[in-house]
C-alpha cells in the first residue's frame, strides 16, 4: 500500500475511538427515543390547536433529528475513507489520495465541532443568546470601541449561521455607540457566547487624537440566554418594576417608529435595566423589555448560586483596567490574548471580522477541564 494511504488508515483507526466516545457523549439512544416521542405528539390529534405549544415541539423535533443525522454522516464517512483507503491497497490508484485527504479533513472539523457541542451542557446553552453592549469611560474612544466589538460579533454570527437582531441602539455623541442590545436567534447561542461575557481592552494609536498618541479602552460585554415566558424560574408583577417611555432614536431607519413608543423598565429591587426601541409598538417594546428582564434575573440567580430573585443585590463589575477577559492590542505590537485561557493570536484585523473561533474553543475547554490560566 501507498505509504500516505498507511498514515491515512492509522489515523482514522485512531479517529474510532473518539467518534464512539462522541456516540456515547451525545447518548443517540436516548435522542431515538426523544425523537421517537416528539415526533408522536405530532400524530396525535389537536396537536396544532395550541400553535405555541406545536411550533416548540416542532423546533425540538428538528433540532433532536439534526444532532442523529449529524452523527449518522460522520460514522459513514469515516467508513466511506477506510474504503478509499482499502480499495487503493487492492488497485494501487494514487488518484483516490485528494478524495480522502478532502474526506479527512472534513471529518476531523466536524468531530471536533460535534465535541465542542458535547461541552454545552449548560440548563441554557442550546438557547438563543441576549448581547449587551457598553462603552466605558472615555468618550468618543471608548464609543468607537465598542462599535468595533459591535460589529466583530455579528461578523461572527453570521458567519456561523445565526441571525441576530438589534433590541436596543444608543449612538455615541460624535462616533460610534453609547450602548447597543442585540439577540443572537440559533441552537447553542448562548453556549457558544457566554464566555465572552467581561470587560474587553484595547490598545491602539487614537484616530481621534492629533497627536497620533496611544490610548487604551474599554468596553463591556453582557451575555444572558434568552429565557422564554412559560419559564417558571421566575414571575414579574407590575409592581415590581417602573417603566418609562420615550421617543425612539439610533439605529433602524424607517423601521424605527418615531413616536414615543420605546420602552425602558427599572426594576425597583436590583436596580437592573433595559430598554427596547426596535418593535413597531409601545405594547411589543414593552413584552421584549420584559423578557429581557426576566432573562436577565433568571441567568444572575443561577451564576451566583441564590435561592431567591431577592437576593440578587445588582453589583456591575467596573469597565476598567484589571477586570478585562481580553486585550486586543493593535500598537506597539498586534495581539489578542485572553486573560483567562492564555489563548492568544497576532492576527488582530482578522479577530476583528469575527474570527473568535480558538477563543471560545479555547473558553469551553478550560470550563469543561477547569484548567484556568492563573493570573
Amino acid at each position: 500500500m501507498n505509504i500516505e494511504f498507511e498514515s491515512y488508515k492509522g489515523k482514522l483507526n485512531d479517529l474510532q475511538v473518539p467518534l464512539d466516545g462522541l456516540a456515547q457523549s451525545l447518548n443517540l439512544e436516548g435522542l431515538r427515543n426523544e425523537l421517537e416521542r416528539l415526533q408522536a405528539m405530532q400524530e396525535a390529534p389537536g396537536f396544532w390547536d395550541d400553535p405555541e405549544k406545536s411550533q416548540k415541539v416542532v423546533v425540538k423535533a428538528k433540532a433532536t433529528q439534526t444532532k442523529l443525522e449529524r452523527y449518522e454522516k460522520m460514522r459513514a464517512l469515516w467508513e466511506d475513507l477506510m474504503t478509499i483507503c482499502e480499495m487503493a491497497a487492492e488497485e494501487d490508484d494514487d488518484s483516490m489520495l485528494p478524495e480522502l485527504q478532502e474526506g479527512f479533513q472534513k471529518l476531523s472539523q466536524e468531530m471536533e465541532s460535534c465535541r465542542l457541542e458535547t461541552l454545552l451542557n449548560g440548563h441554557y446553552d442550546s438557547n438563543n443568546a441576549m448581547m449587551s453592549f457598553h462603552a466605558g469611560a472615555g468618550g468618543t474612544e471608548a464609543q468607537d470601541w465598542c462599535q468595533m466589538l459591535y460589529r466583530m460579533y455579528t461578523r461572527w454570527a453570521e458567519a456561523h449561521g445565526f441571525t441576530y437582531k438589534i433590541m436596543d441602539y444608543l449612538e455615541g455623541d460624535e462616533a460610534g455607540l453609547k450602548s447597543a442590545d442585540i439577540l443572537v436567534e440559533g441552537e447553542n447561542a448562548y453556549g457558544f457566547l457566554k464566555g465572552e461575557n467581561g470587560v474587553h481592552r484595547l490598545v491602539r494609536v487614537s484616530p481621534f487624537d492629533a497627536n497620533a498618541r496611544r490610548q487604551t479602552s474599554f468596553a463591556a460585554i453582557e451575555v444572558i440566554p434568552d429565557i422564554q415566558d412559560d419559564s417558571q424560574d421566575v414571575q414579574i408583577k407590575p409592581e415590581d418594576y417602573e417603566m418609562q417611555v420615550f421617543r425612539s432614536s439610533g439605529a433602524g431607519g424607517q423601521h424605527i417608529n418615531k413616536t414615543s413608543s420605546a420602552v425602558r423598565l427599572i426594576h425597583k429591587a436590583t436596580g437592573i435595566v433595559v430598554s427596547c426601541q426596535t418593535e413597531r409598538s409601545q405594547f411589543q417594546n414593552k413584552e421584549t423589555c420584559l423578557r429581557m428582564l426576566r432573562s436577565k434575573l433568571v441567568e444572575i440567580k443561577e451564576r451566583e448560586h441564590l435561592d431567591k430573585i431577592s437576593d440578587i443585590k445588582g453589583v456591575q463589575q467596573k469597565i476598567e483596567w484589571g477586570s478585562q477577559i481580553r486585550n486586543y492590542v493593535f500598537m506597539p505590537y498586534t495581539l489578542v490574548k485572553d486573560t483567562r485561557t492564555g489563548c492568544e493570536t497576532s492576527n488582530v484585523n482578522a479577530v476583528m471580522d469575527g474570527a473568535l473561533d480558538p477563543f471560545i474553543e479555547a473558553y469551553l475547554n478550560c470550563a469543561a477541564t477547569g484548567n484556568w490560566v492563573t493570573k
